[in-house]
Parts: structure tokens; C-alpha cells; sequence
């Protein structure tokens, strides 16, 4: 058993990797006690505080309005949406919660919402950190009364007589228990134990609306009563498929995107008699022998995120402009709280295009060289402050990248004997091929070499 390739490995997918002079010291680690270790960092909760205002309660009437108004209150919800990006890539960064922000990041997809109020995204991503490692069916249930998922999946349009079937439906095929496992007559039946879900708009906190609700007999999943929704989720969560479900997503996230039915199955029946509690789930999969085999290393594709994040925590890099590392999500593929869709970013190899595979392998040296590089053509759809600005400036977007990586830091890690090939196979997951490895022992400055790695097709696996 190579130790040191396999704690490599685990600090890779429970995290954000791990630098060389901390791999050095725990080398000779057991993979029990360095999993101990990852969850007893991560027991400190840090939740996000980068927007204080809710500007939805600013007293305003749009009728009245001036143009000027208009835009200022536009400007003030996109500085808003930039200080929570950079808020979390910071935290992701640099927090020795590395496992919380991860799964964090897990939830963060998994529970996927995209709307226009960041004080709201900002209370949804602290109830996913709060219960990242916890009991997802409580996790279920606080993310399904946020203001920002009932807005989102407009339950607040759901009421007794009139039902809105949006949040039910997703709550089943995304969020528990997959297409197939449920009865279009199941969302009808659901969405009606849903009236009522509301939030108060005047402090954003959950309210439930009695007049409202449907309290009328329901039948959902072969049981019959006059279901409230916490009943929907009671029963959802008793039905082993939802196990299933959310291990099968886990198993692509952290282990292989092609899931192994007994793998996955072992995982759902620690899930399921653990009543939902992540962390026991987590530790099993991560001790599991299985969690290091060869198919199982180097082979995930890095989301955008976790790609930009490993850098900065390998680099210690500091952005002297932030929005930078936005453009840089978006010429990526992956903008922080602004999901595609609510089935969230795909992930795996639908991360690589031509387009974005060549971003990735320029960024690296752009980053740690302050080089330029050119955003044209990379908005976001839905960024309408970042269209309007384009089209209104008629500019190209190429702009240096004012960044400053510790390089004293970093290179003060690596002994002065460390070969070439040495540290290409520390900052690599995948296994080198003598190309590779014939490339990066050629001459050169050790600045130069590393520059070099972190710019191949393998950096981008982990």
C-alpha cells in the first residue's frame, strides 16, 4: 500500500488537496487516523457574513422610480452577488474545514437555486454548511423552508385550491428519490401538503400560512391521512431509494463517475440504519478499500471550483481584483450561486469542452506569472449586468491578472534534493506516462517546471 499516493488521494476528494510539506509530515498517517483528523477540523462551523442588507426590504415603488434609481438598486444587488462569490471562494480557500466547505459544495448542487436576492442565497449556503456533516433529513427540511428555495421553486404560489406543483416534483426527482420512484398523482397529492410553505417577507425567516393550507385527505406513496409537508418528507425519507439516491450522487462526487452498484448499495444500508446521518456515511466510504483502488484515483474530472480553489490554497495566492476569479468561474463553466438550472452543474467530463480545456491550461501560468488573458465571449446568460456592461463598453475582455502567489512559501515546502518527477507526481493525481514525465525533466528553473505541471491535462484530474 502506497500511504503516501492514498493520503494524496483522500485529502484530493475530502478536500481541496494538500500541500507538500503537510503530506510530508503525515506520509506515515494511517488512513484511519487521517480521516479522524479531516472530520476534527472540520467541526467548526464559519458561516458566511459578506451581505448584511436585504435590499428586497428596501421601501421602493418601481412605478415611481427614475432611470438612476433603477440602476443604482441594480448595481447595489451585483456588488451584493460579487461579495458572496468572493466571500466563499475565500473560505474555500483558506478554511481548515476543508471537508465541510467540500460537502458544502456537495449541497450546494444537490440543493441547486438561482435567484436574484443574495442575502437569501447567502442563508441557504450557511443552512447547507451548518448541516453539511449533520442529518440530511433535518438538512432536507431547513433548505425546504428557506426563503431562497420556496422563491426559487415558487412554493410561495402554492395555496389550498390553487397548488403549484414545482417544488414537490423537484423535491422528489432531484432532491430524494430520482425519476421513476414516484406517480405524477404522488406530485399532485404532495404539492397540496405543501400550501401554505411560505416565508415572511418583511425578515425572510420561514412562516406557514394556515389559511392557506390544504388539509383535506392525501394519498402519497401508498399512505393515506391528511399529510402536512413534513409528513411528504417523513415518508420520502422512509423509502430506502432516497438512501440510494443521494449515495449514488455521492459516489460520483467523490469516488468514480461511473458508480458501482455494490458500492453504492453498502453505502445506501450504512445511510439508511444510520437514520441519514452524513458523517458516519462519510467515514465508511472513505475507510472503504475500495475508496482507494487505482480506477478510483486521478480519475474525476476537478469541477471549475475545486480546480480555481486548489490553486489558491496550493499557491497561497492573493487577487488584488476578486472579480477576476469570477470571470474566470464563468469562462469555466461554474459561477457560484448561479446554477444552470435546478438540476444544477452536470459535472464530470461535461466540464471539458475545447473552450474551456484551453482556460484551464492557461490559467495556471496567467495566475502565477500576473499574464493576460482574454474573456471575450464567456458571459454567463443570466449575468445581465455583465451583458449590459459588455454592450454598452463594446469591449474585448482581455485583462492582466493582478495576482500575487507566494512563491517564497510554496517553494520553502519542497526539499532542494526534490527531483522533477518528484514533485510532478505529488501536484498529479493521475499515474505519469514517460511523455509527461520525458517533458518535465528537461532543464529548467523549479518555478518553470511547476508552472509547466500544473499546466497539463492531468492537473485538471484529481
Amino acid at each position: 500500500m502506497n500511504n503516501s499516493k492514498h493520503i494524496k488521494h483522500l485529502y484530493a476528494r475530502a478536500g481541496f488537496g494538500i500541500r507538500f510539506e503537510d503530506l510530508h509530515d503525515r506520509e506515515n498517517w494511517s488512513i484511519k487516523k487521517s480521516v479522524r483528523k479531516l472530520f476534527k477540523a472540520s467541526e467548526k462551523i464559519e458561516p458566511l457574513n459578506a451581505v448584511t442588507e436585504n435590499i428586497d426590504l428596501r421601501p421602493r415603488d418601481y412605478k415611481t422610480m427614475t432611470d438612476d434609481e433603477k440602476r443604482q438598486l441594480n448595481q447595489d444587488r451585483n456588488m451584493q452577488d460579487k461579495a458572496l462569490n468572493d466571500a466563499w471562494i475565500k473560505q474555500l480557500s483558506n478554511a481548515d474545514a476543508q471537508l465541510r466547505e467540500k460537502m458544502t459544495l456537495f449541497w450546494h448542487n444537490h440543493f441547486a437555486c438561482n435567484i436574484g436576492n443574495a442575502f437569501y442565497q447567502q442563508q441557504l449556503n450557511n443552512v447547507e454548511r451548518t448541516y453539511a456533516l449533520g442529518n440530511f433529513k433535518t438538512l432536507l427540511l431547513q433548505v425546504s423552508q428557506t426563503p431562497a428555495m420556496l422563491q426559487f421553486l415558487n412554493n410561495q404560489q402554492n395555496q389550498k385550491g390553487h397548488p403549484n406543483e414545482n417544488f414537490a416534483r423537484e423535491l422528489m426527482e432531484l432532491f430524494t428519490l430520482g425519476r421513476g420512484h414516484y406517480t405524477e398523482q404522488d406530485v399532485k397529492e404532495s404539492a397540496r401538503a405543501f400550501t401554505g410553505w411560505a416565508y415572511n417577507g418583511k425578515d425572510g425567516t420561514y412562516k406557514f400560512n394556515t389559511r392557506g393550507h390544504d388539509d383535506g385527505i392525501k394519498t402519497f406513496l401508498n399512505n393515506t391521512a391528511n399529510f402536512c409537508g413534513e409528513d411528504i418528507l417523513n415518508i420520502i425519507t422512509e423509502n430506502k431509494q432516497t438512501a440510494v439516491f443521494i449515495c449514488t450522487k455521492l459516489y460520483r462526487y467523490f469516488v468514480n463517475e461511473l458508480p458501482d452498484d455494490a458500492h453504492v448499495a453498502q453505502m445506501a444500508d450504512v445511510f439508511y440504519k444510520e437514520n441519514y446521518e452524513i458523517t458516519p456515511l462519510l467515514k465508511f466510504m472513505f475507510l472503504a478499500d475500495w475508496f482507494y483502488d487505482d480506477k478510483n484515483i486521478g480519475n474525476l474530472v476537478k469541477s471549475p471550483v475545486d480546480f480555481l480553489v486548489g490553486l489558491n490554497r496550493q499557491f497561497y495566492i492573493n487577487y488584488q481584483n476578486p472579480d477576476v476569479l469570477i470571470q474566470f468561474q464563468r469562462a469555466l463553466g461554474q459561477v457560484l450561486f448561479r446554477p444552470p438550472n435546478v438540476a444544477g452543474w452536470p459535472g464530470g467530463r461535461s466540464w471539458i469542452d475545447s473552450s474551456s480545456l484551453m482556460y484551464r491550461m492557461k490559467i495556471p501560468s496567467t495566475i502565477l506569472n500576473a499574464g493576460l488573458i482574454d474573456f471575450t465571449g464567456k458571459a454567463t446568460p443570466e449575468d445581465e449586468a455583465y451583458l449590459a456592461s459588455q454592450r454598452k463598453q463594446q469591449l474585448n475582455v482581455i485583462k492582466r491578472v493582478q495576482a500575487q502567489p507566494d512563491w517564497d512559501k510554496f517553494l520553502k515546502d519542497i526539499p532542494k534534493d526534490t527531483t522533477h518527477e518528484e514533485i510532478a507526481r505529488f501536484m498529479l493525481e493521475p499515474d505519469l506516462n514517460k511523455t509527461v514525465i520525458d517533458e518535465i525533466n528537461r532543464p529548467g528553473d523549479l518555478k518553470s517546471v511547476v508552472i509547466q505541471i500544473v499546466s497539463t491535462p492531468e492537473y485538471q484530474l484529481c
